[in-house]
This record gives structure tokens, sequence and C-alpha cells, in this order.
């Protein structure tokens, strides 16, 4: 299958170079480019598109309130974005995820990190970088969740629908682990890790794995790590 993508950047040398880039892989071609957020909504129904790469701060409608609104409409539940920014991390990031973005990726990554970001997004896995998964993205949950301490008492109470296994695995989501890593530290198989995976998020109400990290910390069942 081919992966369909959309461009969403206001710089038009930039959606150009990616162009370029992703329309040069035989599993891939660009289906849209938009200059802005609302532009790209519409396009992602439109064009069909599997993975939007989304700049965050643009013109009008920002990527963040764009990534809001495909989150929000069941006809693009299949849409998955990766959010471009010069800035790793800081708080648009964790909102983006919150609304809905399978993960970011700072402008000044390698043509391989980019492609790889699309492949990995469109197979519903969460791309967070290093950076993130260290902690980063969880300091802020914390500081902006309810009563200051992360916690989002109608996130815990979700929670209790999970069996202590699938809790176990949200755990080693939440800490950026593959399938086959937790399925080395739990020490069962990877599509028993897969098919937890699945549960949890149909039960949660996730879209991917990238809405299960959010949700294991703003519940509470993930403490974030002060380095």
């Amino acid at each position: 299958m081919t992966i369909r993508v959309l461009l969403a950047d206001d710089q038009a040398l930039l959606r150009s170079a990616f162009r370029v880039l992703v329309d040069s892989e035989p599993d891939m071609e660009v289906v849209g480019e938009a200059s802005d957020g609302a532009e790209a909504v519409r396009l992602a129904g439109e064009r069909r598109a599997d993975v939007v790469l989304m700049d965050i701060r643009m013109p009008g409608t920002d990527g963040l309130a764009a990534t809001r609104m495909i989150g929000a409409d069941p006809a693009l539940a299949h849409v998955r974005v990766v959010i471009l920014t010069t800035f790793e991390v800081d708080d648009y990031v964790v909102q983006s995820l919150r609304a809905g973005a399978s993960g970011f990726l700072g402008k000044g990554s390698e043509p391989e990190e980019l492609l790889n970001a699309i492949r990995v997004a469109a197979g519903g896995e969460a791309l967070l970088s290093p950076a993130a998964t260290k902690g980063l993205i969880a300091r802020f949950l914390a500081q902006e969740g309810p009563a200051g301490d992360g916690r989002d008492p109608a996130r815990a109470e979700r929670l209790a629908s999970l069996t202590g296994r699938e809790r176990e695995v949200l755990v080693q989501v939440a800490g950026g682990h593959s399938n086959d890593e937790i399925a080395e530290r739990l020490e069962v198989s990877p599509l028993t890790v897969k098919t937890h995976v699945n549960r949890a998020m149909g039960k949660l109400g996730a879209r991917d794995r990238a809405q299960l990290v959010v949700i294991a910390y703003e519940s509470g069942l993930v403490r974030p790590r002060v380095e």
C-alpha cells in the first residue's frame, strides 16, 4: 500500500523540499499541499491522506488547531498527524499530542528520520523522540494537570476498565518502549503485547500509542521523572 502524505507548511520552499523527498520513495506519495491549518483539514479529507506533516506555527489556523480539528472529526479517524517544529519539545507539542497528534519531529531532522516518521505514524505507532520519552513531555503534563499534580480524575477512572496486564503494558508504552522491547521485558510474545495495546486503546478511546502516553501521565498511572 502507498502511504498518502499531505504537507502543511506556510513556507513553499520547505513544502517543495519535502515533496521531492517523499515522492522519491516507492511506498509513499504526496497527495496535496496546504499553507495553513484550515486548508490542511479540508485537504486531509478530500485527498484521503494517511499522514499529515503539520507545521505547528502557521498564519490563520495554526497546526495545533488543525490537529485538534482532525482529531475531533470521526471521518478523519484514519488520519495521522506528525507535528513539524523548530523546537523539539515545548508547550505546543504537548497540546498537539493531547489533540491527537501521533508525535513530532524537528525540522532539522535527517531525511531518513522524516521518512521513517511517516512510516511509523502510518503504522499507528507513536513517534516520540528519546528526549520526550525521558520525561520532558511528562513534566509539561504534570505542570498543567488539575490541582497542579498532573492527575486527571476522569482519566484515572477510565483506567479501572483495564486488566492488570493491560496496565503493565500501558506503563511500558508510556516509557517509549516498542512492542518487541515490551515483550522481552514482560516475557510474552510481541503479538500478545500488540493485542494488549489495541485493547487498551479501545477501552481508553485512544487514537494511537501517542495518546496512550498522554493518558498514562494525565491519569497519574505514570509519574514524571524530574532530573
